[in-house]
């Protein structure tokens, strides 16, 4: 069985919360799951899961979205819907950029890109979920995806699906600490035993097993569940 990206999970203290904020910048409703959590999704067959974590953000994220605009009006107008529900402008030492760097309201980072970027254009509003991450891994989550590799350079990488949409990007090295679980992590379906004997093959660590689930880390460790039942 070949693998899909189903969702995008968020650790939340407040899950319902945060994926009203993310529905209203996005334009997303929510969806109906069998598995944990809050999930909203849109006409891009992209999915967020809100999960509950009562632990508190204590550092940057390893993957944030890039929002892409327009023009210049246009990126005004994202920045300006998103404080308005409830988000807030970040200093993570970003200096004088074109892009503007935006907190949501748990803190997970996200950025409006300036008009005229070429390496997203075609995208779509989620232009990409830019990842702090080795050459390595975005190798293997091209091979575990089938995906495409549409940027190979200097140890970064990036791959996008044959339907086009947004891309996911890992940055090289020098790669950020590791600080505990991550808040941000993926939710695959379309399991069997040997698509999980083929994710260990190609890198994957096995860690643990739940009703309908598996949980697995990436070669730089990050974990990722894979849905069994009932996507069969």
């Amino acid at each position: 069985m070949t693998l899909d990206l189903y969702a995008l999970c968020i650790d939340a203290r407040e899950p319902a919360r945060l994926a009203g904020f993310w529905a209203a910048m996005l334009d997303y409703r929510p969806v109906d799951d069998p598995f944990d959590g809050v999930v909203i999704g849109g006409d891009d067959g992209f999915r967020l899961r809100f999960r509950p974590e009562q632990a508190p953000k204590t550092a940057a994220n390893l993957m944030h979205f890039d929002l892409t605009s327009t023009s210049i009006d246009d990126q005004e107008r994202t920045v300006a819907k998103a404080l308005t529900l409830g988000a807030r402008h970040l200093d993570i030492g970003q200096g004088d950029v074109d892009h503007v760097v935006l907190g949501d309201p748990e803190g997970n980072e996200f950025d409006v890109i300036e008009p005229g970027n070429n390496f997203l254009a075609g995208c779509g509003f989620i232009g990409a979920l830019a990842s702090d991450g080795s050459q390595a891994v975005g190798y293997f989550w091209a091979r575990a995806l089938g995906w495409p590799l549409v940027w190979d350079e200097n140890e970064e990488t990036a791959i996008q699906s044959p339907k086009g949409g947004t891309k996911i990007t890992w940055g090289g090295p020098p790669l950020d600490p590791r600080t505990g679980k991550n808040r941000l992590s993926y939710d695959l379906t379309g399991s069997d035993d040997e698509e999980i004997r083929r994710l260990i093959a190609l890198g994957a660590t096995r860690l643990e097993e739940g009703p309908g689930w598996i949980r697995l880390a990436d070669p730089d460790g990050n974990d990722f569940r894979v849905l069994a039942a009932p996507y069969r």
